[in-house]
């Protein structure tokens, strides 16, 4: 509500002047406990490897993982997610790898829970990383992705990741359905503890290039569209109708996927729903903000701040962020 408020008596930037006032009635903040820090893994030992187009982000072997993970968590992370870089002698058209209860995927799940107990873990599932097309589901001669037949695959990836002790499974293919099944699925398995967190607004976007090089995704069958099953970027109202579909088959939380070109669904989502909603600051947001910084055409650190201070504000729960633990060794006071 706007009172009836008038200039002099109001003086708004009276509350600005002082830094400490600043911060004593700031609306929103960033802690780090708000951060989701996404960790791509990769066989082998004490690696580290680059990713193109992703600067200052990398491919960590588990071992190596593990030490990030610990840091991020004494730094009060309180949750990563997890992406493998799967061995193409591994991949296949059905992605069979995926089901398979000792993967990589579940090994490092298994590893990082026994290292990092305290440390929340999600999962993708998808099978992207698995198949030799690189895409998200099914795919029959005709190169359609088959929805219903896809979501029997995914239940069983979901449900060998949370064997191997995984607490959150995130599945991020859009196929139609897919939690509902999930949800039963893993219940029918006595593993009714077991979240959800549904990417249930998930675009069709242009901002995904560095994180299909990381997870080396990027050489996509070219006859097979995504935008057959990632939403529609000029839709809003579709994305709440997904997002309430989620809710209603049995998600804990929902994916708004990206972030900072779809404040305005964060924003109607927390409106219209009291699920939390984790918004995902993805690749390209991330990589266009660093580069700008590297060229020094903007400040990074502050740049980086306020786009997540706009997704906390826009009413994301929290953020699932790349440089999550630069941003939580840094306070609110420095900006």
């Amino acid at each position: 509500m706007i009172f009836n408020q008038s200039f002099p008596n109001t003086r708004l930037r009276r509350n600005r002047q002082f830094p400490w006032l600043r911060d004593l009635l700031s609306e929103n903040n960033l802690q780090p406990k708000d951060l989701i820090l996404p960790i791509f893994i990769v066989e082998g030992q004490k690696q580290q490897q680059k990713i193109d187009n992703l600067p200052d982000i990398y491919r960590y072997s588990i071992d190596n993982a593990i030490e990030i993970i610990k840091q991020a968590r004494d730094l009060g992370i309180k949750a990563i997610m997890l992406f493998p870089k799967i061995d193409e002698k591994l991949k296949s058209k059905n992605g069979k790898e995926a089901i398979n209860p000792n993967n990589f995927t579940c090994q490092a799940i298994s590893q990082i829970k026994q290292a990092v107990p305290d440390i929340g873990i999600i999962s993708d599932v998808a099978l992207d990383p698995y198949t030799t097309h690189g895409h998200d589901g099914l795919v029959d001669k005709n190169d359609n992705v088959l929805n219903d037949e896809t979501v029997e695959v995914l239940c069983q990836q979901s449900l060998v990741q949370v064997k191997a002790g995984c607490d959150i499974v995130a599945p991020s293919d859009m196929m139609d359905g897919r939690i509902g099944t999930i949800r039963k699925y893993l219940d029918a398995n006595q593993k009714q503890n077991a979240e959800i967190m549904a990417y249930s607004a998930k675009f069709a976007s242009n901002f995904y290039g560095p994180f299909r090089n990381a997870v080396s995704s990027n050489k996509n069958n070219p006859n097979i569209d995504k935008k057959t099953y990632q939403m529609d970027f000029r839709n809003s109202k579709e994305a709440l109708q997904e997002i309430a579909l989620d809710i209603s088959e049995g998600a804990d939380s929902i994916i708004v996927k990206p972030a900072m070109a779809y404040l305005d669904i964060i924003k109607e989502a927390s409106q219209n729903f009291t699920t939390p909603i984790i918004s995902y600051q993805v690749s390209g947001e991330y990589a266009m903000l660093k580069t700008a910084g590297n060229l020094g055409i903007l400040d990074y650190q502050q740049a980086m701040f306020e786009s997540l201070i706009a997704q906390k504000r826009a009413g994301a729960s929290a953020i699932i962020c790349y440089d999550a633990i630069n941003i939580a060794k840094t306070t609110d006071d420095s900006f």
